[in-house]
């Protein structure tokens, strides 16, 4: 009876530190994880503030020309410029929906999105 008692003790040692052994490469692997994505994170919020907010008199004609020609519906609300003289344009729709438009220094089209409401 001594033996069994002890061997079930023996085996429930054993079975412990396995688990524990696991639970401690998941918390590991978990925690290599998190830092691999704040590593990330700076880079998108990045992207996002290259951007200055500029007066809408200040955007180039030949951007403004664009816009008007591809956009003829639409109103420039907002503008923004980042370092590479590009620009993201606020664009308030005839139904009063908003777009954003990304164009280079020369007024070539980049990009398009429409949010909606």
């Amino acid at each position: 009876m001594k033996r069994l008692i002890l061997s079930t003790a023996i085996l429930l040692v054993g079975l412990t530190a396995v688990t524990a052994q696991t639970e401690k490469k998941t918390l590991a692997t978990a925690t290599e994880k998190t830092q691999t994505v704040v590593k990330q994170a700076p880079t998108l919020s990045n992207a996002v503030q290259d951007y200055k907010e500029v007066n809408v008199s200040e955007v180039p004609q030949t951007v403004k020309d664009v816009v008007a020609k591809n956009f003829s519906d639409s109103t420039l609300s907002k503008a923004y410029v980042n370092a590479k003289g590009e620009y993201k344009l606020q664009l308030t729709t005839a139904d009063q929906k908003e777009a954003v438009v990304y164009t280079d220094a020369k007024g070539e089209l980049v990009k398009k999105e429409l949010k909606k409401q």
